[in-house]
């Protein structure tokens, strides 16, 4: 146990943020940097080494929290690393993005803050970078066996570097002209620089990972020629099929999916572009959708400089405390301020748009609200509640629906789809073709970038078995894993 009485003794503290006034100008991460160090150790003895650890239940990666937060809490950095990546390809990612379950399952969570894990975690990681200990580990000898990995997210990089590590020979194929997926451009810079993906490719690479970028399969190039001309595929393209709205108006210039927004940002950062084509500068923006992309997007227009922001739910306004019917310790909806909110902004609850309205030019100048309520378990328009708010600048940030069909990559390989539109997969992640695996959210639907990593890591447990016949890489999770929720 790291320190008997620090849940008694140290209350919860976590990660400095800039001010809002001087991080709104730049594009970087808006925590001080080294904060977290002068106080993580006190915090790492929080952690009050249960009996039954719960935050291994509340985190699919199965993470050894009271181990490494033992180790933290003894300043032996290079140790909890050890432990950090016993369970975890990525910490720097989920650490930085995750809304973290495993908090929300911490034992001492039930009358007192929980532990800040996410915290501990990053400041390990972090350090562990720093320090030099996270370096390539290239297989000792290669099978000879060969794998294609469709998709660069979080779920094809665990499943990838797990494959390679195996010692198998892996390609990555990203139809972007970058590798990350959506923690390349989906995720804004001041959430996670991408300087950390950055430096997770190189290790790839030198443990023996090749990566293929603009390169979409089902176009470039036929799903069942690349089936054969390798021993294995893993299927690892994501949810991308954004969730639209489709009311009056929808049509106008000006009303873009969140993913047709952000990505053009992000590339701005990385040099590509001068000036976003899609930029909120001057324009009074809504962003309809309360969860972390609609957050993202709040954050970005704020930098391009925004007239105003104004971020619509059609969900009632979550508490800021444990629901009874969401008992500890399952993860709770409780009213979440991120470091966008904090930057300004107006937030709306229980609104329904009923359509856009536009100017001559056919560029959206207006969006029509009205409040909803449910009774009896639907959703109802209140009368007499409508009202108009300016908006010249529409982002939807709904979610997604599935992984994509358009581009034939389901038909060309003849996958089964479940009832929820993914693709379906047994209990070793294999799809109805043999020698095709699926992982993320490309099989399980929206979800978590813990959860990618952990079904990335489970598939590769089936792959690997599939070309050899047995595996010793680890299986956090199986496909039918659900989130700790009531």
């Amino acid at each position: 146990m790291a320190d008997p009485k620090g849940f008694l003794t140290t209350g919860r503290e976590v990660a400095q943020t800039r001010p809002v006034g001087e991080r709104v100008k730049d594009w970087n991460e808006v925590y001080v940097p080294g904060s977290l160090l002068p106080i993580i150790s006190k915090q790492a003895g929080r952690c009050m080494d249960c009996g039954i650890p719960f935050c291994h239940n509340g985190c699919p990666l199965g993470n050894l929290i009271p181990e490494w937060n033992d180790y933290a809490y003894r300043e032996d950095w290079s140790a909890a690393s050890e432990r950090l990546h016993a369970t975890n390809n990525f910490p720097e990612f989920t650490g930085r993005l995750c809304p973290a379950p495993c908090e929300s399952a911490c034992v001492l969570g039930i009358n007192q803050p929980a532990v800040t894990i996410k915290n501990v975690e990053v400041s390990i990681i972090d350090k562990a970078w720093d320090s030099g200990d996270v370096t390539p580990q290239p297989p000792e000898r290669l099978s000879g066996k060969t794998v294609a990995v469709i998709g660069s997210g979080p779920a094809g990089l665990a499943a990838a570097q797990q494959l390679t590590r195996a010692g198998h020979t892996v390609a990555v194929f990203e139809r972007a002209d970058r590798i990350g997926g959506l923690l390349r451009y989906g995720i804004p810079e001041f959430k996670m620089e991408k300087s950390h993906i950055n430096r997770r490719i190189e290790q790839m690479r030198a443990e023996g990972t090749k990566f293929r970028t603009e390169v979409e399969i089902g176009k470039d190039i036929d799903a069942a020629k690349l089936r054969r001309r390798y021993d294995a595929v893993v299927i690892a393209a994501g949810a991308t099929v954004s969730r639209d709205l489709p009311v009056p108006g929808r049509e106008l210039n000006g009303v873009h999916f969140a993913m047709e927004y952000l990505p053009l940002a992000n590339k701005v950062q990385e040099g590509d572009l001068t000036v976003s084509p899609i930029t909120a500068e001057g324009k009074h923006v809504v962003v309809i959708g309360g969860g972390d992309t609609g957050a993202d997007c709040v954050g970005t227009a704020h930098r391009q400089g925004a007239a105003s922001v104004t971020q619509l739910e059609i969900m009632p306004r979550p508490g800021e405390e444990r629901n009874a019917n969401q008992p500890w310790p399952t993860f709770p909806m409780l009213y979440k301020v991120t470091s966008a909110h904090e930057e300004g902004g107006e937030r709306v609850y229980s609104v329904s748009t009923t359509h856009f309205e536009g100017d001559e030019d056919g560029n959206v100048q207006a969006l029509h609200l009205i409040e909803v309520e449910f009774k009896d378990g639907k959703l109802e328009q209140k009368a007499g509640t409508e009202r108009v708010i300016p908006a010249q600048l529409v982002t939807l940030a709904m979610g997604f629906t599935g992984t994509d069909q358009a581009n034939g990559l389901v038909q060309q390989f003849g996958l089964e789809l479940d009832e929820r539109g993914n693709v379906a997969r047994d209990d070793d992640y294999a799809t109805n073709v043999d020698g095709v695996y699926v992982a993320g959210d490309a099989g399980r639907g929206q979800s978590l970038i813990v959860w990618a990593i952990a079904e990335g890591r489970s598939a590769a447990r089936g792959v690997d078995r599939f070309l050899t016949g047995t595996s010793a890489l680890p299986a956090p999770i199986r496909p039918t894993d659900r989130s700790l929720t009531v």
